[in-house]
Parts: C-alpha cells; sequence; structure tokens
C-alpha cells in the first residue's frame, strides 16, 4: 500500500512541475488570452448590435426615421 501511495504521490509531483515550466506556463497564459480576447470581442460585438438596435427604435419613436411622424409639418406642430 505504500508503494502505491508513493507512486501516486510521484506522478502527481511530476505533472505538477510539468505544468510550471516556462513553455506550459506561457501557453496556459496565451491560451487565457485568447479566451478573454474573444470575449472581449463577443461582448462588444453585443453592446454594438443592442445599440444598434436601441438607436432605431429610438429614431422611429421620435419619427427622426423618415417616417410619417416627421414628414408631415402639421403633425410635428399638434401640441
Amino acid at each position: 500500500m505504500g508503494a502505491s501511495i508513493g507512486a501516486l504521490v510521484v506522478r502527481r509531483l511530476t505533472r505538477t512541475a510539468a505544468r510550471l515550466t516556462p513553455a506550459s506556463m506561457t501557453q496556459s497564459l496565451s491560451e487565457s488570452a485568447g479566451r478573454l480576447v474573444d470575449s472581449v470581442r463577443d461582448f462588444v460585438d453585443d453592446a454594438r448590435a443592442s445599440a444598434k438596435e436601441r438607436r432605431a427604435e429610438l429614431m422611429e419613436s421620435t419619427g427622426l426615421d423618415g417616417g410619417p411622424a416627421s414628414t408631415n409639418p402639421e403633425e410635428l406642430r399638434k401640441p
């Protein structure tokens, strides 16, 4: 039983040492940075799409989109 536990400890230490090499840490950081960039890009794309939708809603509701409310001068004068 002691030999089995010893083998498991050695295996665990070997894996940990492999993860802590400069090359492994560089790769891990590179992958993490790539995921962060992808997340930021997705967020910016979503924010732009939402802003575009909201702008269209506001333009339509105020009649500034060239719809009927902005083309009829009589309707613009009504209180």
